[in-house]
Order: structure tokens, then C-alpha cells, then sequence
């Protein structure tokens, strides 16, 4: 079982963004399903991945959300409006909003401590990790190593993790923090699913709650993101939701959810959330609205909205956000993209153009990447 990536972020992002577009005009384009379904079947004649859904959204007004292909490679059963797709790494800025609900109630810090958060076994981790914050994680500045790739040393110990899930986190706490940093902390940049996996347990570390309940009670059912869950969807027994792809020779193959299907639960706060594409642009919008009204955004206070969409070290990320200005977004973007290697998710949020569009596939191949890039230039262009 190789999986982790979660997300190809870097070279992805840049291919989105960094194309000819409109200047940034008032917003006119009012989005409908079927015109968004049909860009969609559009793309899929071109690069043929199982299926795809994409959704548009503005601070008020509908969602719109379109589908195309198969839940399955070579099935019969065609995606729904409400199927459940894989969203990878796109789970990190969740973490990071669940955070800030927990710093609003005064139960976390953004500078609390690694030492601070797990009390007594803080004794057993490399003391250079003892003095790590909350921020510094959640902004892949704690001193721990690029993960995309998985590492030999502690990826094998993780996999073997069973029981109770607070314990597995704590358990993962001491596997990866135990060991020597590979630089120190704040000197750098480097992108970390570990290091979200930190933060949940901080999370679960302070409230005595597992990560996956919080999510639930505190994002989910406030959002109305009924079709919310973790891991891979769907039954083994019957294709009821879609299905992730291996690529073997340029084929498809679905993989059954169950063991294997998806990366280890324990390092669900770097990714392993699933959702429609419809329920994902509830949480979207909320971020959309922060960046434009902030004092109508539901769940967070103006001034932690503000916190969640600055980058303070200048890196071009934080918070689970990728953030920069873009000529066609009129400014500010946020984005994220995410995969486990079976599936592909895009969310790109402009709030100068009061505009975010969110796109998934249930493959994660090149022509996957390709068709969801494609689909998000359409959409853009679109719905200006």
C-alpha cells in the first residue's frame, strides 16, 4: 500500500492559474446545471477519465452543481448530482477552520505549543519539536519533511496503527515527532501531511473529542453538508457512489472502498474527507463570504476569517490555502487541490470576482489532472 500524496499542489496549481483570461469586470454570468454539465461532458470527449462533477457558487443564489461520466470505469451507473467524491488534500483547510473554531472558544492557541498540547508525552518527542505551534503546522513550517512521497522510516509504523483513533493519533504523534527534524522550524517551507495529522491530535488533544466527531458537530452539520464523511464512499458490495481508479497501460480500474482503498484513517485531518461537490461549495461559500462579508460569514468571527487568509510568512501558503494574487481572480486567490492517487479535487476561490468554483474526479492519473484543469479553465471563462 504506497498511497499518501495527497495532494500534487505545486505543478497543478501553477497549470491553473497561469493562463490567458478576462480582465476582472462586475460580475454578470449567472451559472445554470445544465451549462456546467455540458462543459463537463465536453472535456470527458477529450480526456476520457470515469466521471466527473463541478460546482459554481457566488455568496448568494443556488449552488450549481454538473456531473458526466461513470461512477465506475466500463459501469453502467452514471454519477449523480449528490454522489460523494474524495477530496484529499483539500480536507487541510477544514482542519485549519476547525482550529480556528477551537482558538474562538479558547481551547487552542495559534501559538500553542506541541509541549503544551500533549502534556506528559511531550517527554518522549525530539525536544526540538517540544516548542512547535499550532501555526507553524498548519503553514508546513514545523521542521518536519516533505511527505508526498512516503517516508520509509515512519510510513511503515503508521500503516500498523489499529484501535481506538485519539490513540492511534497520539500514536503518530510520537512516531513522527520522536525523530530528528529534517530543518528547523520556521526556517522553511516544506509541505507536510504529518504535520496536519499534528494538528488534528491537538484538536483531539484539547477537547477530548475525536477529530472526526468534531468535524461533524462543529463544520458539517452547521454547513448542512449532509453527504460529509471520511475515507473512501460508497459499499464494496454494490457501486453506490463513485468509485477511485488505478491506471494500469492507460486503463482504468475502480477500487472497492475498504482496506487499501484510501490513505490510513489516522492522517484523515491532511485528507480524507469526501463530500458532493454541492455540500464542498456550502463550505467554499463560507469562505467566499468571509473574504467579501466578513461580518456574514457563518461559524467564524471576522478577525479569524482575516487570520485563515493571510499568509504571514510570504510562501504563497497557509491555513490549508494556497494564496497569491492572480490576474483573472482581479486579486487574492485561494486554492487547493488533493489526491490519494485514485481521486482528483480542485477548489479555486475568487473573491474579487465573488466567484468559486470547485471540480472532482474519480481518477488521479495525468489525464485525470489534465481534465479537471481543463473543466476549471472552462468553468472560469464561463461565468465570469
Amino acid at each position: 500500500m504506497r498511497l499518501i500524496s495527497i495532494s500534487p499542489l505545486v505543478a497543478t496549481m501553477a497549470a491553473l492559474s497561469f493562463v490567458p483570461s478576462v480582465a476582472a469586470d462586475p460580475l454578470t454570468t449567472q451559472p445554470a446545471a445544465d451549462d456546467v454539465t455540458a462543459i463537463l461532458k465536453d472535456v470527458l470527449k477529450k480526456d476520457r477519465v470515469p466521471g466527473m462533477a463541478a460546482a459554481v457558487v457566488r455568496c448568494e443564489g443556488p449552488i450549481v452543481v454538473g456531473v458526466a461520466g461513470r461512477r465506475a470505469a466500463r459501469g453502467k451507473q452514471k454519477i449523480a448530482a449528490e454522489d460523494r467524491f474524495h477530496l484529499g488534500s483539500c480536507t487541510k483547510s477544514m482542519t485549519a477552520t476547525l482550529c480556528a473554531m477551537l482558538v474562538e472558544q479558547g481551547k487552542l492557541k495559534w501559538e500553542t505549543t506541541v509541549a503544551e498540547a500533549f502534556g506528559e508525552q511531550a517527554e518522549k518527542l525530539n525536544p526540538a519539536y517540544r516548542t512547535v505551534t499550532l501555526k507553524q503546522l498548519l503553514c508546513h513550517r514545523a521542521g518536519l519533511a516533505e511527505d508526498r512521497r512516503p517516508d520509509l522510516a515512519t510510513w511503515p509504523k503508521v500503516l500498523l496503527l489499529s484501535g481506538d483513533m485519539l490513540k492511534q493519533r497520539r500514536s503518530l504523534v510520537e512516531i513522527v515527532l520522536s525523530r530528528e527534524p529534517a530543518h528547523e522550524a520556521d526556517s522553511k517551507f516544506a509541505y507536510s501531511n504529518y504535520g496536519f495529522a499534528i494538528a488534528g491530535a491537538m484538536c483531539e488533544a484539547v477537547t477530548g473529542e475525536a477529530y472526526e466527531a468534531l468535524m461533524k458537530r462543529m463544520m458539517f452539520e452547521p454547513l448542512g453538508m449532509t453527504t460529509a464523511g471520511f475515507g473512501a464512499p460508497g459499499s464494496p458490495e454494490k457501486i453506490d457512489q463513485p468509485r477511485g481508479h488505478d491506471t494500469l497501460f492507460g486503463m482504468y480500474s475502480a477500487v472497492p472502498p475498504g482496506p487499501g482503498s484510501d490513505n490510513p484513517a489516522v492522517i484523515g485531518p491532511a485528507g480524507t474527507v469526501h463530500c458532493s461537490v454541492g455540500d464542498w461549495a456550502k463550505y467554499a461559500r463560507m469562505h467566499l463570504l468571509g473574504a467579501r462579508k466578513p461580518e456574514a460569514v457563518p461559524l467564524l468571527k471576522p478577525a479569524t476569517v482575516e487570520i485563515l487568509h493571510t499568509d504571514p510568512y510570504e510562501q504563497g501558503y497557509a491555513f490549508g490555502w494556497v494564496i497569491r494574487d492572480e490576474e483573472w481572480a482581479g486579486g487574492k486567490m485561494l486554492a487547493h487541490d488533493g489526491s490519494n492517487g485514485r481521486w482528483y479535487a480542485v477548489v479555486l476561490i475568487a473573491p474579487q470576482r465573488d466567484l468559486a468554483i470547485l471540480a472532482a474526479t474519480n481518477a488521479a492519473d495525468d489525464t485525470a489532472q489534465k481534465a479537471i484543469g481543463g473543466a476549471i479553465r472552462k468553468l472560469r471563462e464561463s461565468f465570469k
